[in-house]
């Protein structure tokens, strides 16, 4: 497989994005809505807040993942971020993930003083809690009926990782 490289989202990424995220396996197991429109992703890349920071994966050219890290905004919470991510069905199972998350560890470690990275994860998305367990994150609780995906309320679990500890 030819090198995966991560870099910032740009405008010009909209189309490729709507695309990713119109495929059922990925908006599946994100919070996104089937069906998203083109105008959608337009404005989300244009509108990028301070601190929020959306990265890419592609593979020779073409957009694979995308990773957005939200780093939070109130004063007393500025050391925690939390991120959404997503990958072609055609690549999951090749890395992508992982090094979409290294970036965002990275950024989080070593360049916004992020202490704590946290997220919420559908319980039965066992490759996804398996990745971030990898990555030092570990189950701080379970939300029952948290999000309806498919017509039923589905469980999602917490998890957190503190850098350094």
């Amino acid at each position: 497989m030819s090198e995966i490289v991560i870099r910032h989202a740009e405008a010009r990424d909209a189309e490729a994005l709507q695309h990713l995220y119109a495929q059922v396996p990925v908006y599946s197991d994100t919070l996104q809505l089937p069906y998203p429109p083109g105008t959608l992703w337009e404005g989300r890349l244009a509108n990028q807040s301070p601190g929020r920071f959306a990265l890419v994966a592609c593979i020779d050219g073409k957009l694979v993942g995308n990773l957005t890290l939200m780093v939070e905004d109130i004063w007393r919470r500025r050391h925690v971020a939390s991120f959404g991510v997503g990958v072609d069905t055609g690549f999951q199972g090749r890395g992508v993930g992982s090094k979409l998350l290294e970036a965002a560890l990275e950024l989080c470690d070593k360049w916004l003083n992020v202490k704590r990275v946290e997220l919420t994860v559908y319980a039965d998305n066992e490759a996804a809690i398996g990745l971030y367990k990898k990555y030092g994150f570990s189950i701080e609780g379970r939300s029952p009926c948290y999000a309806m995906r498919d017509g039923e309320f589905v469980d999602t679990l917490h998890m957190g990782r503190i850098h350094g500890v």
